[in-house]
């Protein structure tokens, strides 16, 4: 069986010469396998194609994909969006007293699985029409026969937590407080749940006033206040800070007792500690996506970490993503490429201290702490978008700077965006191949920047960071919106610039394994947020783990076959055996 696909949000049918339709052999034979439709995008047959190819590699836009799949799996299609549309095999089980996780690349389908398990999208099965009475009869007698006919009849309720939380000031006014009123009524309800998730010091302040954690936290606070059966929450990390992640992780899992809760996560730490069970997503992005038979959380995530799903005999991957045991070292004795005295920042109520520090040329700096506690500020300062009341900071002439919030307002495409920005850069063989290929922004070149998502806003972001000639490049939380592969992608290429160009990096981040895969030091921030923050030099990686995991109160423990790290079960023998050794990362343990 193959499928053929067309990307709508590639094709350019009005600038290209129907090379899709042209160079086909069986419609030169006259056999009708490409059509056009009135809206102008070509139609394939797929029982009348062959599969050769040819338009595939002939397409100036690679808007089209043929793909060859098992017979089998046609009788799991779940949904289709049209002909030649994305189409969605499968579907993830119905939990009872656990957190669902979904993990897979972007693109892939986890969101079409939401929407049907949420009952926003009615599933066709590769058909024109559809009903919710089609859907129980095509399910009788499976647990997703009572499920659906329940949510048909609404006899359960649904609440999602969106994934773009930085959209919510656009859609809602108001203060914090008056969008969870709206939600619930019990006033008592909503000040348990603010307090437990620490919103407190924000819930009073308008939408428009909140950082990137503080939306994140308000929308989860917002879906649990529901009178919600099945709770869904798509990428809950987000703009959180480790320690924030761990409490809405805890809470989550207690929630689990008392009604269906999924979880679509990239940080595999949080989703390790969080889901019981996960479904693996594979396919092609924008293609199709397959959902795996649910695996223990363990198993899961050790066999997306490999690249290879044991049970459906799949490759998902060509390479496995890799954890080193050891502490790496820093590169002290190379020459010192940037540095700073002590230094203070008063920002209205906060104040920032800074110790003093350097970096050495090919190194990478990672910064962590929590959320609030001047680590943004500290990226502007060395940027020179900001100066500090005291002290000084010697940087190189040329800095590239990604900052944490990306807002581009650009009337063209990625192509016109990065000939305009990078000029000859673009055509530099070192861009194109270590930068702009490995990180996929040559895939959405003819996409407008107004459409972007936000993950190919971010890797777009990341790409024109790095292809500038700099001496030093600091990105503020590269993570964000990217699945677990585009995080491991970023990392390897921000590595590869920094060894080739001779230049070093400062990268500010929350995901726990993206800053042990990059860096090579450490800056660790401390003190009480929202009031002050204490940051440090750069300090080698055993030694900042140790602090930064120490002032949370939080320790892992190595997997023994793929030596990914897992956070440990607060107050377990693990976790208080770590402690009292003084270890909180780099720990082999047994499982």
């Amino acid at each position: 069986m193959h499928i053929a696909v067309v990307l709508r949000d590639r094709c350019q049918f009005k600038k290209c010469s129907q090379e899709c339709y042209h160079y086909c052999p069986l419609v030169r034979s006259g056999v009708k396998v490409v059509e056009f439709g009135e809206d102008g995008y070509p139609i394939i047959s797929e029982e009348l194609c062959e599969g050769c190819g040819i338009c595939v590699h002939k397409c100036p836009f690679k808007a089209i994909k043929i793909i060859n799949l098992p017979e089998e799996l046609g009788e799991g299609l779940i949904h289709q969006y049209g002909k030649n549309g994305f189409r969605l095999y499968r579907l993830p089980s119905i939990p009872r007293n656990k957190v669902i996780g979904l993990i897979g690349p972007n693109g892939i389908g986890k969101t079409t699985a939401i929407k049907i398990m949420s009952g926003n999208l009615i599933p066709n099965f590769g058909e024109e029409k559809s009903s919710w009475d089609k859907v129980i009869e095509r399910f009788s007698g499976t647990e997703y026969e009572s499920y659906f006919s329940a949510l048909r009849d609404d006899e359960i309720k649904v609440a999602l937590k969106p994934q773009y939380v930085d959209m919510i000031p656009r859609i809602y006014r108001g203060k914090a407080i008056d969008l969870l009123k709206k939600v619930c009524e019990d006033t008592e309800r909503i000040r348990e749940i603010s307090a437990h998730l620490g919103m407190d010091g924000f819930i009073n302040r308008d939408l428009s006033n909140l950082s990137g954690g503080e939306l994140q936290i308000l929308t989860i606070a917002a879906a649990i206040l529901t009178d919600s059966d099945v709770l869904f929450f798509d990428e809950p990390s987000s703009y959180l800070d480790i320690k924030q992640r761990l409490k809405i992780a805890q809470f989550l899992k207690k929630l689990s007792r008392e009604r269906k809760v999924y979880v679509v996560e990239h940080d595999l730490a949080l989703l390790d500690f969080i889901a019981d069970t996960v479904h693996i997503l594979y396919g092609s992005a924008g293609a199709y996506g397959i959902i795996s038979h649910p695996k223990s959380v363990r198993n899961g995530v050790n066999e997306y970490i490999a690249g290879f799903l044991r049970d459906e005999n799949v490759r998902i991957r060509n390479w496995k993503i890799e954890f080193s045991v050891s502490a790496p070292k820093r590169r002290i004795g190379t020459s010192v490429i940037c540095q700073w005295n002590p230094f203070r920042k008063k920002l209205g109520d906060f104040v920032l201290n800074a110790d003093g520090g350097e970096v050495y040329l090919g190194e990478v700096v990672g910064i962590v702490g929590p959320n609030a506690i001047g680590k943004t500020t500290f990226m502007k300062i060395l940027a020179g978008v900001l100066e500090p009341d005291d002290g000084s900071v010697v940087m190189p002439a040329k800095i590239s700077y990604k900052p944490q919030y990306i807002r581009i307002d650009y009337d063209g495409t990625v192509e016109d965006l990065l000939v305009e920005t990078l000029k000859e850069k673009l055509t530099d063989a070192f861009t194109k191949n270590e930068i702009i290929k490995p990180l996929g922004v040559d895939s959405i070149y003819n996409k407008d920047v107004k459409n972007l998502s936000g993950g190919e806003l971010q890797t777009l972001a990341i790409a024109v960071c790095l292809a500038r000639e700099a001496d030093i490049y600091l990105l503020d939380e590269p993570s964000a919106y990217l699945d677990s592969n585009q995080r491991m992608a970023v990392a390897k290429t921000i590595l590869r610039v920094m060894e080739k160009s001779g230049s070093a990096a400062m990268i500010v981040d929350h995901d726990v394994y993206f800053i042990d895969a990059i860096s090579s030091a450490l800056i660790v921030f401390r003190g009480k947020p929202s009031e002050y923050g204490d940051a440090t030099s750069p300090m080698n990686m055993h030694e900042g783990m140790n602090l930064f995991l120490r002032d949370i109160g939080i320790t892992f423990r190595r997997e023994p076959t793929t030596k990914r790290p897992r956070i440990n079960d607060p107050d377990s023998y693990l976790d208080r055996k770590q402690k009292e050794m003084g270890e909180y990362y780099y720990v082999v343990g047994t499982e």
